[in-house]
């Protein structure tokens, strides 16, 4: 057992801790506390003292595409969504990569996903091709296997091909692989049960669908027409039979029965009131990507009204290819910015248990509490800080976060025995 100290640990089930601990045995959480707290462990169990860090859980990056990591830099800044759609498909179909291209791009993207405190991913695939990368590396996640065709009658025969190379894939308790469809907009209603159907099957493994992304997904199923017929039109895409369900996108697919508390809905962009509060009924969890939106011209998404109706949110970054990078604590900060009357304690929840919860690890991570997995990581804090939810909300760059188990591991931190130890942070915990 080792027991590791510092000035603030955040549980996120509980208020920051000052002078905090944890103790971690055999790679678990065994207990938590503060400095003259009294210990359920022997008293010469070692300590190390980080100093001047805030202690939390891994963060969880609840959107992500990894595959499209290549495109990093190649796609531009859009106005509007649909224009972001034609010109990243445009490079994805004309100059495709060699696959060592797009496995080294994968890796890359882990190791800054890692580097920026993230231990836990849900990420998206069309190809499958980042769950072998996934499971080799040290994150945890889920890898949702992303069907899409509006063609009602290819419905039976794309559902039949993902099955199979979900099949193919093998089981894994550390990175799981699930059916997703891709949006309202891009998935035929045949489609879209069929899944519903394999989900029923697989009760434990969560989905998601990318839902009220932008206003001419609105408009599309509102109306039938706008910019996304025009371009599923350009594609080969559209489906002359498809019949326009002339609502907006929660209750479309309330209507099929998709909504449930295993879905996470990513964007949300659009949504109203009711929609969100249609949303928190059916137990569905809100994935929010704010600068991704901003990137693809979608807008700013409305957080105050997504924690103000109580719906579950997680975030995400989305890819490479709409974002400048995989750095949830830059979300964290634009998220502020957008709703500052949102609690810095929210966002750290959401950044943290909310989104392992909605990927079905909540049991596992997301939270530092007894039974947990130690998977810690470690902000450096100037000495000034008072508030650390409110600092850790404000933007951190990777080099001011550090793994707990390399700390310990790489810096020859000094341990000594927690008897020993306890009277100085006991002093230090009366200063503060």
């Amino acid at each position: 057992m080792l027991v590791v100290r510092a000035r603030w640990l955040l549980p996120i089930v509980d208020r920051p801790l000052l002078n905090g601990w944890c103790a971690i045995d055999r790679g678990r959480i065994a207990a938590v506390g503060r400095a003259g707290a009294a210990l359920p462990f022997r008293d010469d169990a070692p300590l190390v003292d980080l100093g001047n860090m805030a202690v939390m859980p891994a963060l969880t990056n609840a959107h992500t595409h990894l595959e499209l990591s290549w495109m990093h830099g190649r796609v531009p800044r859009a106005d509007r969504f649909t224009e972001w759609v034609r010109d990243m498909l445009r490079t994805r179909r004309g100059d495709p990569p060699g696959d060592d291209t797009v496995l080294m791009s994968m890796q890359q993207a882990i190791e800054e996903l890692r580097a920026c405190g993230t231990g836990l991913v849900g990420d998206v695939s069309n190809s499958l091709v980042s769950v072998a990368p996934l499971r080799e590396s040290s994150l945890k996640g889920v890898v949702f296997h992303e069907l899409l065709r509006l063609t009602a009658a290819d419905a039976d025969t794309v559902l039949e091909q993902g099955l199979d190379a979900v099949k193919r894939c093998g089981p894994s308790v550390t990175v799981p692989v699930s059916l997703a469809p891709h949006a309202p907009y891009s998935v035929s209603p045949r489609l879209f049960q069929g899944i519903r159907a394999v989900q029923e099957r697989t009760p434990f493994l969560p989905s998601t669908v990318h839902l009220a992304e932008s206003q001419e997904e609105v408009e599309l199923l509102a109306t039938g027409d706008g910019a996304w017929r025009d371009l599923l039109q350009e594609l080969g895409a559209w489906d002359s039979g498809w019949t326009p369900p002339r609502t907006d996108p929660v209750s479309y697919l309330d209507q099929m029965k998709v909504l449930n508390s295993r879905l996470l809905a990513v964007h949300g962009v659009q949504l109203d009131d009711a929609a969100l509060q249609r949303l928190k009924t059916r137990g569905a969890t809100i994935v929010t990507c704010p600068r991704s939106n901003a990137y693809v011209g979608a807008g700013h998404p409305p957080v105050e009204r997504f924690y103000r109706s109580g719906l579950q949110v997680a975030i995400g970054t989305d890819s490479l290819a709409s974002n400048d990078d995989l750095n949830l604590f830059s979300e964290l900060e634009l998220l502020h910015r957008l709703a500052p009357s949102v609690p810095p304690a929210a966002l750290l929840e959401s950044a943290t248990r909310s989104g392992a919860r909605a990927l079905g690890f909540e049991a596992e991570t997301g939270t530092i509490e007894p039974g947990r997995d130690a998977s810690l990581i470690a902000v450096d804090l100037p000495k000034s800080v008072v508030d650390v939810e409110e600092y850790l909300v404000n933007g951190i760059t990777p080099d001011h976060v550090h793994w707990i188990s390399q700390l310990i591991a790489d810096s020859g931190l000094r341990a000594e025995p927690f008897r020993e130890a306890a009277t100085k942070l006991e002093e230090r915990s009366r200063a503060d």
